[in-house]
């Protein structure tokens, strides 16, 4: 897919994922990305052509979420703010101060797309115009946007996206869902890859709960283009985990996770733990405001090692998890497909 030789894309995975994650991974033959909603447009740029130096012509893939300027009622963040002043005592953090802003100016960071012209961009958390689209394609970028629905992929199509990230309800880290309500947004991956590959005449990547060789398997014999691997890559030696989420994710089962929107506002799938079970019954603002609001308190308890108060985002193919370089997770996941499907093809000839 894109001109790769190995169909496995390296999730886009924000505070997990890094440059050198992604270049290892396009270099030795997959794709490689970048989650990169949380930079300034400068550094998005710096960022993008960095990868680009590194690996040549090869794909790779950047990331950012589609978001419009956040207005939150004062009031709001007022009751948010108060209900995270034990959590910050508790870490010795002073008395929390609004943030200077909510999130990166989408707007922004899409100009600086427009004018690098990574090869492959993918969007999740809503959906671009025709005109964005249409944009980015003239300068050679090939737009994939993410579906948790048969009715986002569509949308997607609509728009003239090149490809669309099916990802199942198994996916770790924020949910993509942008149409419904996340309740009514719940589709498997192994339904959705099907659902999607029969209706739109359009490459689809298959994301969620592929953590080993025999997942990239199925989902290739389903139809599938390519396989999208995040949770797989998290004890890479070139993810930016942090020690107590490192340490988190060891042996958790595929039933470990569950989503939340306790840290961010914004449902998402990760390592259930003491702050997404007390702050269950919070009212908690929407993303990015909550997101902003607790950043400062997942890095002290980072520094702390306070797994007990971090976003441990993993999906549920967290069982299979293993530590390695980004370069020989993916020869190792490869040559495991490779012979799940030879074998597959032996067993029923």
């Amino acid at each position: 897919m894109f001109g790769a030789e190995i169909p496995i894309i390296q999730g886009p995975m924000l505070g997990a994922s890094t440059p050198a994650m992604a270049i290892a991974a396009s270099t030795a033959g997959a794709i490689g990305a970048i989650g990169a909603a949380g930079l300034a447009p400068a550094a998005l740029g710096q960022t993008i052509g960095e990868i680009r130096e590194a690996v040549g012509d090869k794909p790779f893939i950047v990331n950012l979420f589609v978001l419009d300027p956040a207005a939150p009622d004062p009031a709001e963040v007022s009751r948010a703010m108060a209900a995270l002043a034990p959590w910050r005592a508790e870490l010795g953090l002073p008395e929390q101060a609004i943030p200077n802003k909510w999130a990166e100016d989408f707007a922004a960071q899409f100009a600086v797309l427009v004018e690098t012209a990574p090869p492959v961009a993918s969007f999740t958390f809503g959906i671009l115009s025709a005109e964005q689209c249409a944009r980015l394609k003239a300068r050679g970028t090939r737009v994939v946007g993410t579906a948790t629905t048969l009715a986002e992929a569509r949308a997607w199509a609509a728009i003239g996206a090149d490809a669309i990230c099916a990802s199942g309800f198994e996916s770790g880290g924020h949910r993509g869902t942008f149409l419904r309500p996340v309740e009514e947004s719940l589709v498997g991956t192994l339904s959705l890859v099907s659902a999607v590959r029969a209706q739109l005449g359009l490459p689809v990547i298959a994301a969620g709960g592929i953590a080993d060789g025999a997942s990239i398997a199925a989902v290739l014999a389903l139809g599938a283009e390519a396989a999208q691997m995040g949770t797989a890559f998290l004890l890479a030696e070139e993810s930016a985990v942090s020690a107590p989420w490192r340490a988190a994710l060891a042996g958790q089962d595929c039933d470990s996770s569950r989503l939340t929107r306790a840290f961010s506002g914004r449902y998402a799938r990760g390592i259930e733990n003491r702050f997404m079970r007390e702050m269950a019954g919070a009212e908690i603002p929407v993303y990015p405001i909550q997101n902003a609001l607790t950043q400062e308190l997942r890095a002290a308890a980072a520094r702390a090692g306070r797994a007990d108060m971090l976003s441990l985002w993993a999906g549920q193919g967290v069982h299979a998890l293993r530590p390695g370089r980004t370069a020989d997770l993916i020869t190792a996941y490869w040559a495991q497909a490779r012979a799940t499907l030879a074998d597959t093809a032996a067993r029923f000839a």
